[in-house]
């Protein structure tokens, strides 16, 4: 009797201790979504600068240039006092080099929200690349554009950008871009346009392949046809009076994941509300800042990209004055970051723009290429650009290789990054990073095939259709009634607007919860891990997300079955019959891999041909190499002997990596004959011993000989009779 008394009162003891603490964290989290209004009305105010942690200078204001836009490139000085440590200030003096870092030029995606998320944090992409004491500049954007500009003038204006940035760093390598989410097409289009200008491309998280994903999940590329395709973007427009509304692309991707959009991302706050304040006020700064469009943008972007998704099929034309987009004037390195967990873009839409380009993988060595592709397991869309887990492990090795990849031979390629088994003080030694060498079935292992993108394509043609109707017939009739003042209503009626300013100061029955919240803090009772009812209150919030989880997936089923019965009838595909076989495979296992068709007859000549220069680096190359594998490491060591080598530190740049290029290319195309007319470049015994030793130092680079580069030395050690 006892023990059951003495139970209820543990029973009533939990109940007390849990009612004060949900009480007290009711109060707390209202006042933390108090201050996220307030924050939103703030950052408003200001005119919505970028949320990035770094101070930066004008460099080209857009709205000056011929063609005015509302975008500007931004030099990053440095970090802010308040994030300024010890820790980075030492990583930026151990990077100082002799040698001009190459700039490197970050793009944050206009997508609804506003710029500055690839700086959000210290650890980020603008900060690492500080770190690697590279010069950092930022393509940033204002909240409303210029009256009438254009897809077409945005991109001029980038050019404009990089070519200023060249000409400030003219005794450095090309810069880099790094393009985020939508800004990847957008720097995918200048590195097209003008690839004399532009370094390695970095995509991450970027949709190049719009129709692209897995049958059973990737709902959000049958939005378009659902809606009916452009003509709803169009008509968005109108009612703005001509600008559309970013708040309308947030909400799609809100809309996404209902389960997070309504319950986690709160729950989790409330749950946590001593901890997470700073961490949710900080990301609801950009969440919350919604940009503006033209209607000409919206419907470029819409009709071109993600309806018509002409970018990968070549059919991508900027202006008139313009020839179509060809993905393959790239001439420098490209490396995609996707992840399997991004339910925005899937890696089939950052990746399959590769297999539908280029076809095979000889194709890509036949266009001199390099591309790399990284796919994180389970980060989400976000994550790519804001996890300081991402930023530590995977940009950290992007940028710490940026310069790396420029000397890799021609091909497709995984970048592989692994925990280093040896500690290392050295920021940059914490992990092992290789590039092994692909096929394009390898990409094309991640998708489920492409007969269902066969199902895209009339979504095209009834999309234009009904725009045009629309223009022709309706659009007149609603601009006429659309003006500044019912935009402006609009605007603000939105609900993701409504949300924060309704819960803000603005609301004088919400001011209270600031004062009842300082003296909850002061007197703050948590309730223990152990408690029952706190036990009880997540398995109700686990059964929440469940229920929305289950809704999202009926509902994503619904759509994707209703799609495939409107475009993909037997009546419609027999319209569209021909259509399709012209541009589109039926089957990915129709893409095989093929050998080389014709081996280019001048190159072969140019196996006995050059000197000590060209013979040195054929021999790093195939060390390099033996195993199938480019490590870090081995690019390190590879640097280091170039610069302090009486005879290699003569080349520039530009002529070490041309001679790079051809090298691996050479053995690419036979690689026992390229290694047997080694003696015919290296002529004398001195360089010869020379060359040897420096293959043997590759070799050790990772303080490992390989039994596959030991063979290879022994060969070389025999070829040249040393």
């Amino acid at each position: 009797m006892l023990e059951n008394i003495t139970g209820k009162m543990a029973d009533l003891s939990d109940f007390h201790e849990y009612f004060i603490d949900s009480i007290q964290r009711s109060i707390i989290y209202s006042d933390i979504i108090r201050k996220r209004g307030n924050i939103y009305l703030e950052h408003l105010e200001k005119g919505q600068p970028p949320v990035l942690v770094f101070d930066y200078e004008m460099v080209v204001d857009g709205r000056t240039l011929e063609k005015p836009v509302n975008y500007c490139l931004v030099r990053i000085t440095d970090r802010r006092k308040k994030n300024e440590n010890k820790g980075n200030v030492k990583r930026v003096e151990k990077n100082k080099d002799r040698f001009p870092k190459r700039p490197i030029i970050i793009i944050d995606p206009r997508a609804g929200h506003g710029p500055g998320i690839g700086g959000s944090k210290e650890d980020s992409e603008i900060g690492l690349a500080l770190d690697y004491g590279h010069p950092v500049y930022f393509i940033m954007f204002f909240t409303k554009p210029v009256p009438g500009q254009t897809i077409a003038d945005v991109q001029k204006a980038e050019i404009v950008f990089v070519e200023k940035v060249t000409e400030l760093h003219s005794d450095a390598d090309k810069p880099a871009i790094i393009g985020n989410c939508q800004a990847g097409w957008a720097a995918a289009l200048v590195a097209a346009d003008k690839p004399e200008i532009c370094g390695p491309l970095v995509l991450n998280g970027s949709p190049l392949s719009y129709w692209g994903g897995v049958e059973g999940s990737n709902p959000m590329r049958y939005k378009g046809g659902l809606l009916g395709g452009v003509w709803l973007n169009s008509f968005l427009s109108d009612l703005g009076n001509g600008l559309f509304d970013g708040a309308n692309l947030v909400m799609n991707m809100e809309n996404l994941n209902p389960a997070n959009t309504f319950w986690t991302k709160y729950y989790h706050v409330y749950e946590n509300v001593d901890t997470e304040e700073e961490r949710f006020l900080e990301f609801e700064r950009w969440w919350g800042g919604f940009f503006m469009m033209t209607k000409d943008e919206i419907h470029f972007i819409v009709d071109s990209l993600f309806v018509g998704n002409r970018l990968e099929r070549g059919k991508l034309r900027l202006d008139d004055e313009k020839n179509e987009v060809d993905i393959k004037n790239i001439t420098d390195p490209i490396i995609v970051f996707a992840s399997g967990g991004d339910n925005i873009t899937p890696p089939q839409q950052a990746l399959n723009w590769i297999v539908k380009v280029y076809k095979t993988t000889e194709e890509i060595k036949k266009n001199n290429q390099v591309i790399i592709y990284l796919v994180h397991e389970d980060i989400g869309h976000l994550g790519i650009f804001v996890s300081t887990k991402v930023a530590n492990k995977e940009h950290k090795e992007i940028l710490g290789t940026v310069d790396m990849i420029s000397y890799l031979a021609p091909g497709l390629y995984e970048m592989v990054i692994e925990e280093n088994d040896q500690t290392s003080e050295n920021w940059e030694d914490h992990f092992k990073v290789g590039f092994r060498t692909r096929e394009i079935s390898d990409i094309l292992k991640l998708d489920d095939g492409f007969e269902d993108e066969a199902n895209f394509l009339p979504v095209s043609t009834v999309s234009s259709s009904l725009d045009k109707f629309y223009n022709a017939y309706l659009s007149p009739y609603v601009s006429m009634f659309s003006n500044e003042f019912t935009a402006e209503i609009l605007k603000q009626t939105h609900p993701l607007r409504t949300q924060r300013y309704l819960f803000s100061d603005l609301n004088p029955f919400i001011i209270p919860v600031k004062t009842i919240s300082k003296y909850v803090k002061k007197h703050r009772r948590q309730a223990s891990k152990d408690n029952f009812y706190r036990k009880m209150e997540k398995s109700i919030s686990d059964a929440i997300i469940h229920s929305l989880d289950l809704y999202r997936d009926a509902r994503d089923l619904t759509d994707e079955i209703f799609f495939k019965n409107m475009y993909g009838n037997p009546m419609i595909q027999f319209f569209y019959r021909d259509y399709f076989e012209e541009n589109i495979w039926k089957d990915a296992q129709d893409i095989i891999e093929k050998g080389p068709d014709e081996v280019d007859a001048r190159l072969r000549a140019k196996m006995d041909k050059g000197g000590f220069a060209e013979g040195v680096i054929r021999i790093m190359i195939a060390i390099a190499s033996a195993d199938e594998i480019i490590d870090k490491s081995e690019f390190i060591t590879v640097q280091s002997i170039v610069r302090n080598h009486p005879k290699l530190s003569r080349l520039k740049p530009v002529q070490l990596r041309q001679i790079a290029i051809e090298q691996s290319r050479l053995l690419h195309l036979d690689r026992d004959k390229a290694l047997k007319t080694l003696p015919k470049l290296i002529h004398y015994k001195n360089d010869r011993r020379d060359a040897l030793e420096i293959a043997e130092k590759i070799a050790l680079s990772d303080s490992v000989l390989d039994e596959k580069e030991e063979k290879i030395i022994k060969r070389i050690e025999s070829i040249m009779k040393i």
